[in-house]
């Protein structure tokens, strides 16, 4: 018994409890896609065996607390951390036991006081000590759209001989006796709601302290003079006091992307003989359009539709505002012109089209039949999960057909709104027109053709005064008609503006040059220090902070035209985390110059790969749920956390290759320490604002619909990558594995969680953040898996090379 005391009360074997509560989670995921999530849950989440995992965990804790005597050390950062994460998990434990959970259903007009309750031994019924009665349920939709903005019910509540009234909206919760009551759904005919109930006082409240209590532990870990992070800085202090020199690498640079657009196929040289002039694209780049549930500018309209079709922002030459004004104006023209991107060369093969790009004509036979539809009618017939590769690339391709055609009849281009309409409905001029009347719909049928032919007249004449007129009258009648003030001219004119600025392309091409240049600098400043290269560093650095500043005001224009933060779906994640990696450089880059160099290079990979084709840059609207303050705070930490574990794997890869190549001497050892250091204290970073984020998430789940952990396939990998670099920053508290070759290895390979986290669950996995799913192609994961492959042969090499050394 001693001997399984003494081993539970090691270091080692905290580590090894959490490799296999971190390499249960991942299984879980995976049984999860295959077999469901009550499989997953009977299987591990809420097994005997996991349940114990995590019992042993604590007391591996409380028997090193007993061990190393914490509190008479008073290591009370290290215990306030620790025993905040005990009490989440007795709140988990609670709330698993006792807390209930279930549904409540009501019609208009109805009332119930009965909870439904769905478990894995069936579904019960439960009384409440209340009833509620449905008034009235209410669902708004963005204008023009079928899409849900919220929804709402307004309850009559028969409580204890007394009547109330509430109304339960999403982010808006209803609390009565110990019961939390959530719009979660409604029904079809959207006569009746869907209330998602909660009863777990006890639980949450032990939960919620243990949150606050783990925010507290991470604000010591920074500012106690004690605490581990505090020592390491005075660590890297000491040691360049003692080292001399602050600057150091080595490493080639590779990259230097162009901010040209180009292809992996090129279009067919045309001559276009009747060009809309620029100046007159722009003026019609400014009409309002409704899309997509908001009012946009044409110029962002025109844009997505030619990244939609083209896979460019360009074509031939051609704005995005040209080529649509000139598909309206000359649409035969455009017809027999190689437009639709295709997928691969075996489609095209095997539905005779050209390679590359292919005209709307050549989608038809000579009989003007659609040679996809006999394909297409056995691909839907299937589903979804019987579906290829191949059937989804062709439903890919007929969407974009099915796009050029309600084009080409002016169907896909709401510019009409309807007074009155209660929908705030705008039409295209190709839809019916009949609800106009009066002087209204004589102005609809007529307005567009009219300016169409102005259009054809002017490229032949080059006077572009008529069109000009006609467009200032259209936008007069849209402003006259818009009684509910949905077109602002200020927000046209900065998404205009921010559509023309290209901020983020642009910041991509600065930080690659100015990154590179500072790497540039360093080297020859470790070979031979002089004035002018220190100044010439400044100089660079003070560029990256202008190029930041400007980066972040991209950031801010986007939030002010989409009226959300500006992290909402994928791409704008992959710029703010761009963003964070910056900040991280520029905070740890006052202690290194390579620190700065190296996030200022992987800032602009990222931006670079936002700018993919796979990746959707247009502004969208918000589902209900996503309208959260707590949402917010939610993903801008946790995707911070995302900049400062990208820091660390650049420092590790550095510090391997440091590793691979140096000579014999005190000089090298030093700075190999001194950015370990920094890489150490990057990940505590990364970990403190990984951990918050991941329960910040959890708040925002159990104030949305009640329930602040469901084990998700994203919110359990976040909880995946915690664990992961929890193991890699207690490391060092085993004699053995005090490695700095043994840490920076694993500070590379820990970074495949959060490539996990971030797109492999949306790839590989399944779960209820759809929303944040992307079409990612399969080559991405390829390349990543390359890469780590490389990691291994250079963590293998560096390894000899440090043993060697040693020897």
């Amino acid at each position: 018994m001693e001997k399984v005391i003494r081993a539970l009360s090691s270091y080692k074997a905290s580590i090894l409890l959490l490799l296999i509560f971190a390499g249960g989670l991942a299984t879980a995921t995976l049984v999860e896609k295959n077999m469901g999530t009550v499989a997953a849950k009977m299987l591990i989440y809420y097994s005997p065996l996991f349940l114990f995992l995590q019992l042993m965990l604590v007391v591996n804790f409380l028997l090193l607390l007993n061990r190393y005597h914490y509190i008479r050390k008073k290591k009370w950062t290290l215990m306030v951390i620790h025993a905040s994460l005990i009490i989440i998990l007795g709140g988990a434990l609670t709330t698993h036991l006792f807390g209930r959970e279930g549904q409540v259903h009501i019609r208009e007009g109805e009332s119930s006081d009965e909870m439904v309750m769905h478990t894995s031994r069936g579904t019960r019924v439960e009384k409440l000590p209340f009833q509620l009665e449905l008034t009235d349920f209410r669902l708004h939709r963005y204008p023009g759209s079928e899409s849900p903005s919220s929804y709402e019910s307004s309850l009559r509540i028969h409580i204890d001989g007394e009547v109330r009234e509430a109304e339960v909206f999403m982010n808006n919760v209803l609390d009565l006796k110990g019961y939390r009551f959530f719009q979660a759904s409604y029904d079809p005919d959207e006569q009746g709601t869907i209330l998602s109930v909660n009863r777990d006082p006890i639980g949450r409240t032990i939960t919620y302290s243990g949150y606050l209590l783990l925010l507290v532990g991470f604000l010591m870990m920074f500012l106690m003079p004690d605490s581990r992070y505090r020592k390491l800085i005075r660590s890297l202090r000491e040691l360049r006091l003692s080292g001399g020199a602050t600057i150091l690498l080595l490493s080639l640079l590779l990259l230097s992307p162009s901010d040209l657009d180009a292809s992996g196929v090129t279009a067919q040289e045309t001559h276009h003989q009747n060009i809309v002039p620029v100046t007159h694209a722009a003026r019609f780049g400014e009409l309002p359009v409704q899309f997509r549930g908001r009012i946009m500018p044409m110029n962002s309209f025109s844009s997505e539709i030619l990244r939609k079709l083209h896979k460019e922002t360009s074509i031939n030459g051609l704005n995005s505002d040209q080529f649509l004004l000139g598909l309206f104006s000359n649409p035969k023209q455009w017809m027999e012109l190689p437009l639709i991107a295709l997928p691969e060369r075996e489609i095209s093969r095997r539905y005779q089209l050209p390679e590359g790009y292919g005209a709307y004509s050549d989608f038809f036979d000579r009989e003007g039949n659609y040679r996809l539809l006999p394909v297409l009618e056995q691909i839907f017939h299937r589903t979804p999960a019987e579906r290829t590769n191949a059937d989804k690339e062709l439903i890919k391709l007929d969407e974009r057909v099915s796009i050029l055609y309600q084009l080409l009849h002016q169907k896909m281009l709401p510019i009409y709104p309807l007074l009155g309409d209660p929908g705030h409905t705008w039409f295209a001029p190709g839809d019916d027109l009949s609800l106009f009347t009066g002087e209204d719909s004589l102005f609809v049928t007529t307005i567009f053709n009219r300016y169409l032919t102005a259009v054809r007249h002017s490229l032949q004449s080059d006077d572009w005064q008529e069109p000009d007129r006609l467009l200032r009258e259209l936008g007069a009648w849209q402003q006259k008609n818009d009684t509910t003030s949905l077109i602002r001219p200020a927000k046209i004119q900065a998404e205009i503006r921010y559509n023309g600025m290209q901020i983020f392309a642009r910041a991509r091409v600065g930080y690659f040059i100015l990154g590179g240049l500072l790497l540039l600098i360093s080297f020859l400043r470790l070979l031979r220090e002089k004035r002018g290269l220190y100044h010439a560093a400044n100089l660079l650095s003070i560029g990256i902070v202008a190029v930041f500043l400007y980066h972040l005001y991209g950031m801010g224009l986007r939030w002010y035209i989409a009226g959300h933060a500006p992290w909402s779906n994928s791409y704008e994640t992959m710029v703010y985390i761009g963003w964070v990696t910056l900040l991280a450089g520029l905070i740890f880059g006052r202690r290194n110059s390579l620190t700065l160099a190296l996030a200022t290079l992987f800032g602009g990979v990222i931006l670079f790969v936002s700018g993919l084709n796979w990746m959707d840059p247009q502004i969208n609207t918000l589902v209900p749920v996503l309208k959260s303050p707590w949402l917010m705070f939610h993903v801008a930490v946790i995707v911070a956390a995302y900049g400062f574990f990208g820091i660390s794997f650049l420092l590790g890869m550095t510090n391997l290759l440091l590793m691979s190549f140096r000579h014999t001497g005190e000089q090298m050892s030093l700075r190999i320490r001194e950015l370990s250091i920094i890489n150490n204290l990057s990940l505590l970073s990364g970990l403190a604002l990984m951990t918050i984020g991941t329960f910040l998430g959890a708040v925002w789940a159990n104030e949305s619909w009640g329930r602040y952990w469901g084990w998700d396939p994203k919110e359990t990998w976040a909880l995946i990558t915690v664990v992961i670099y929890s193991i890699v920053t207690h490391l060092h508290l085993v004699k053995r594995w005090q490695s700095e070759w043994l840490f920076n290895l694993l500070s590379v390979l820990a970074f495949s969680s959060v490539l996990m986290t971030f797109l492999g669950v949306n790839y590989f996995l399944s779960g209820m953040h759809s929303y944040g799913q992307t079409d990612t192609s399969a080559s991405v994961f390829l390349y990543i898996a390359a890469a780590f492959v490389a990691v291994g042969i250079l963590g293998i090499v560096s390894y000899r090379k440090t043993v060697s050394k040693q020897l």
